[in-house]
């Protein structure tokens, strides 16, 4: 695309809006609770938005959008599981994990809550859980930095290195700076123009096309399959694509947003708010999809996951088009600046702070948490600087990962008082290299995604260890159920 100078202003001052929020966040942070967590502050609408935006990433504008107008409708099955499990996880956990969080010793990560809550002394299931979490995260954080690498190199045209630096810098500075608050924050307002461009893109370029109505029966007539829901479906591939809905459950950076709300009153409407965008939003990417597929059907895209930016600079004065690019990276950098202040979570509050210095103050834990993103930014550029990495192809095993290792766990502490310290890290153990094992093989049902494997074994590994284990102390029982009775 021809870069105009509206273009790269729109651009540039968007960046320089993010920076702000991390300025002023930066001034509101005192303490290391306010740094990790916010202060446990968030409003519902925050929580909410910043949920979403955390969550979709690039995939939103960039992933889904062209896969539908590669293949057709039929690619919704992904967005219907992730609305069924991001509804279930708002519906059954959010509160509970809200409560349970704060009871069990102001616990400010996913690692220190399991520690508390299972009353681990030997801190192995902080340990092993931090690990898991850093491991999987820095290369799900430099698969987010080459993306926003390629955007800043095909937008500007600058050199790969030059574009990751910048790009990898505005977001490490606005989280190096405001921690939790700076990143709830501009996620907020990247969700808010996330929404707004996969709502008016698509209702645009209809428009020029004609209307919706004849969009569509142009669609149908070019192609009946792209508007085939069911086209090309075989109960293992829907089954597989529905089942990303699992990972929901397991995500650090989207649970650290529900340890996060205000109060546990403020779920409901947050969940309502949350569930509207993320609803809205996936309507709105499979329409950019369907509206690039009949606007370029006489000239196909190269790119099929650049039909956004095709369709943006194609319809839009460059002053909009640049907005719309903006948001496109607000998408990427929703994502990296949750998974990077997640990683500072681990490093300062479950090594530092458990191991090397348990009685340091809160303004030594907040600037080692502040070097702790730069070292872990630091190490995602390292692996980011080849531009054709593999790491890119971990989005989706991170993203199985995380399901599978915790999403049993954190369902299972928050519901079942006879979880034990050996059942929860048989879990985690046994679900991760579930996955990683499952993703070596193919053929039959290892086509299946593994999340679903990963997630059962892990589950009834949590289930069966703790029930051939010593029963939890009265403690430990005594803590589930003042959890129950504060719902």
């Amino acid at each position: 695309m021809t870069i105009e100078l509206p273009i790269l202003l729109t651009f540039v001052g968007y960046l320089l809006l993010t920076m702000l929020i991390g300025l002023v966040a930066y001034k509101a942070t005192r303490s290391l609770s306010d740094y990790i967590l916010g202060g446990r502050r968030l409003g519902p609408g925050v929580a909410a938005l910043s949920v979403g935006a955390s969550d979709m990433s690039g995939w939103l504008l960039l992933g889904l959008p062209g896969a539908v107008y590669l293949y057709g409708i039929n690619q919704a099955w992904i967005g219907i599981g992730l609305v069924i499990g991001a509804w279930l996880n708002w519906l059954f956990v959010a509160r509970r994990l809200r409560v349970y969080t704060e009871q069990a010793n102001d616990s400010l990560t996913l690692p220190d809550f399991l520690e508390n809550r299972l009353a681990d002394r030997s801190g192995l299931i902080r340990v092993i859980s931090a690990l898991t979490i850093l491991v999987f995260f820095v290369f799900y954080t430099a698969s987010g930095l080459v993306g926003g690498a390629i955007l800043f190199e095909k937008v500007f045209g600058l050199p790969y290195l030059t574009a990751l630096v910048i790009g990898g810098g505005v977001i490490v500075a606005y989280t190096f700076m405001g921690g939790f608050l700076a990143v709830s924050w501009t996620d907020f307002f990247q969700g808010i123009l996330m929404l707004l461009a996969l709502i008016v893109l698509p209702w645009v370029v209809m428009n020029e096309l004609g209307g919706m109505a004849q969009t569509f029966a142009d669609l149908e007539q070019m192609d009946s399959s792209k508007l085939n829901l069911f086209h090309d479906f075989s109960w293992l591939s829907g089954l597989s694509l529905l089942a990303w809905g699992l990972g929901y459950f397991g995500q650090p950076h989207i649970l650290a947003r529900f340890m996060a709300i205000d109060s546990p009153r403020s779920v409901p409407l947050s969940r309502r708010i949350a569930m509207s965008w993320m609803i809205l939003s996936l309507i709105g990417a499979l329409g950019v999809g369907l509206a690039g597929t009949l606007y370029f059907s006489g000239t196909p895209l190269d790119n099929p996951e650049t039909v956004f930016l095709a369709l943006a600079n194609a319809v839009f004065n460059p002053w909009v088009a640049g907005l719309l690019i903006a948001a496109i990276m607000s998408a990427i950098m929703s994502t990296i600046d949750s998974q990077l202040l997640v990683c500072s979570s681990a490093i300062t509050e479950d090594f530092y702070k458990r191991w090397l210095r348990p009685s340091a103050q809160d303004a030594e834990l907040v600037w080692v948490g502040r070097f702790a993103v730069l070292g872990v930014a630091l190490s995602a550029m390292l692996i980011a600087l080849d531009p054709q990495t593999t790491v890119l192809g971990l989005v989706s095993y991170a993203w199985a990962g995380f399901g599978a290792a915790f999403g049993p766990v954190i369902i299972l502490s928050v519901f079942w008082p006879r979880l034990t310290r050996n059942g929860a890290l048989a879990g985690i153990i046994l679900g991760a290299l579930t996955v990683i094992g499952w993703k070596q093989l193919s053929g039959g049902l290892f086509n299946l995604y593994e999340i679903i494997p990963g997630f059962l074994i892990c589950g009834l590994a949590c289930i069966l260890v703790s029930q051939m284990d010593k029963a939890p102390s009265k403690a430990v029982m005594l803590g589930f159920r003042r959890m129950e009775s504060d719902l």
